[in-house]
């Protein structure tokens, strides 16, 4: 579902992973027309990184 949001709404996805500046740097790149796509390929990448980030947390976490 978050991909799917990443690639159609960029800028909203950032908010969903605690990424409000990124957000708005994002909606303002996706403004444009020809910033939409790298705006999609930037919200895909830092959704991809957040997954990782939570999986290297739950590794770490002793409980």
């Amino acid at each position: 579902m978050r991909l799917l949001l990443a690639i159609l709404l960029p800028w909203l996805q950032f908010f969903t992973i605690g990424r409000p500046f990124a957000g708005v740097i994002c909606l303002v790149l996706q403004i444009t027309l020809v910033g939409w796509i790298p705006a999609a390929i930037w919200s895909v990448y830092a959704l991809s990184q957040y997954e990782t980030e939570k999986k290297i947390a739950k590794a770490l976490d002793p409980h």
